[in-house]
């Protein structure tokens, strides 16, 4: 049987209320759980929507980097516009320093969250390897020199005591670096001199042979090292370059750096220069990464740097140089895990990484749900009970109605169904009692109106002296 909750609201029992006008009808239990459900799984919905937001939204990651106008820096600008121009997930930040050192300080310092340093310094302890932007190796080479500072001539390291050793760039760096060479062949770094100048002072300071043997470190093709080359020709003749015959004992003694080749013609010229290819040693650049940045952060950026790195070669040949870093777990910079994912391919998917965790959070939802729907029940329990005793007394009264003497008992009757009826519609309302006990309900109502209707039909046939007697006769009997 269908419950109509009009139909009830329609029946007047006392004729002094109008219920067929009363407001529309409340909206049932199952209406007010579904719209809970509703909202619920809207909720769910927006905390994942929110959550894949925050997971995916662009992150600006600073990078220090150094010195001003170096080549590190326009590969560094030429990355920050890439990933601007292409809405990348990661953009950068860079932030300018006076060197390799400089940068990495303020990784340790945690002012950056990527870094640009040399293999062959002291690497943070916080930092971790993201790629090799670069390799340098280094480049020997002696002038003879002209007039009364023309000296000997100089072939090999061995020779350099008390020579002067002209290094370029201002970086300390540099100059241990020929220390470390300089010790590999017994020349005690003491007993030579060493100038240093910058990059774009070469030409000045090998035109007025400030030094007699040279050093500049840096990529195969750099051009500060092709131009200060150049210049050696120009004012002395070709140069005679040093090799680096202990290049292997150097990196197996200074894992920073590795034994490399500078090939055959490098710097051009006929006949080429060198004439043969020279052994030295190398170092890297390192794209390094502060410990505490997001795995997923660091992977975004990797695979970032590795797409748009074609792009840049046109216009930044050094670009094509980038490599990835080294995994191996005995790698002199250790890699970070970001990194590390991407290159060995187990990089994960925003579902892959949190599918775990939206999953039990369903699960929890569910059984919060299920925990309060139950308690909800609970805490309804004595009302539903209470209008359990009100139906029971509506049965009742159907029983009593029919053997009521006056009219005046069944208007009465009339108005506690009146007040049972508002109490059942608000428990039903509240979720107290559902449809089908609301239905039960209705039955009994409609025996009630019966059962008055009939008896008053019996009361009002009679003539009023039999219905005043029958009340008197009652009366007395209950005194």
């Amino acid at each position: 049987m269908k419950l109509s909750l009009k139909r009830l609201f329609g029946r007047s029992m006392t004729g002094g209320l109008d219920l067929a006008e009363a407001p529309p009808s409340p909206r049932s239990a199952a209406r007010k759980t579904a719209l809970v459900t509703l909202a619920l799984v809207l909720a769910i919905v927006g905390a994942l929507a929110g959550g894949y937001y925050f997971a995916m939204r662009p992150v600006t990651l600073k990078i220090a980097v150094g010195p001003a106008n170096s080549d590190d820096v326009k590969v560094v600008q030429a990355l920050t516009q890439a990933f601007t121009q292409t809405k990348s997930q990661v953009r950068l930040r860079p932030i300018q320093t006076d060197g390799a050192a400089a940068s990495a300080n303020a990784l340790a310092e945690g002012k950056v969250d990527l870094a640009i340093v040399r293999g062959d310094l002291d690497v943070p302890k916080n930092a971790q390897a993201v790629a090799t932007l670069r390799k340098n190796v280094v480049v020997l080479w002696s002038v003879p020199g002209k007039g009364k500072k023309r000296g000997p001539k100089i072939t090999k390291i061995s020779q350099l005591a008390g020579h002067r050793i002209g290094v370029v760039g201002r970086t300390q760096a540099n100059v241990n670096l020929l220390k470390v060479i300089l010790q590999q062949y017994g020349v005690d770094p003491a007993k030579v001199e060493i100038v240093q100048f910058p990059a774009n002072e070469v030409a000045e300071a090998i035109k007025a042979q400030k030094a007699d043997v040279y050093l500049a470190a840096g990529p195969v093709n750099s051009k500060i090292t092709a131009d200060a080359i150049a210049a050696s020709i120009k004012d002395f003749g070709a140069p005679n370059f040093l090799a680096i015959d202990s290049a292997d004992a150097i990196a197996q003694n200074h894992p920073v750096y590795e034994a490399s080749e500078i090939p055959a013609g490098t710097y051009g010229g006929s006949p080429a220069r060198p004439e043969d290819e020279v052994k030295t040693i190398s170092f890297s650049h390192h794209v390094v990464a502060r410990k505490g940045v997001s795995e997923t952060t660091i992977a975004a950026f990797t695979r970032q740097l590795f797409a748009v790195r074609q792009q840049l070669v046109t216009e930044f040949p050094l670009a094509a140089k980038i490599e990835t870093p080294d995994t191996d777990k005995d790698a002199v910079i250790p890699v970070h895990p970001g990194a590390a994912a991407f290159v060995d391919g187990e990089e994960k998917t925003f579902l892959d990484k949190y599918s775990d965790y939206i999953w039990w959070s369903l699960m929890a939802v569910s059984a919060m749900g299920s925990i309060g729907a139950w308690f909800a029940g609970y805490l309804k329990k004595d009302e539903r009970d209470n209008n359990n005793h009100q139906r029971e007394r509506l049965l009742d009264m159907i029983a009593a109605a029919r053997k009521c003497e006056t009219t005046e008992e069944l208007d009465q009757m009339q108005t506690e169904a009146d007040e049972i009826l508002r109490d059942t519609l608000r428990c039903f309302d509240h979720g107290a009692i559902e449809e089908a006990a609301l239905t039960s309900f209705n039955i009994a109502l409609d025996q009630f109106h019966a059962a008055v209707a009939d008896r008053k039909a019996v009361l009002f046939s009679l003539p009023q002296n039999l219905q005043r007697a029958g009340a008197a006769f009652r009366a007395a009997g209950n005194a």
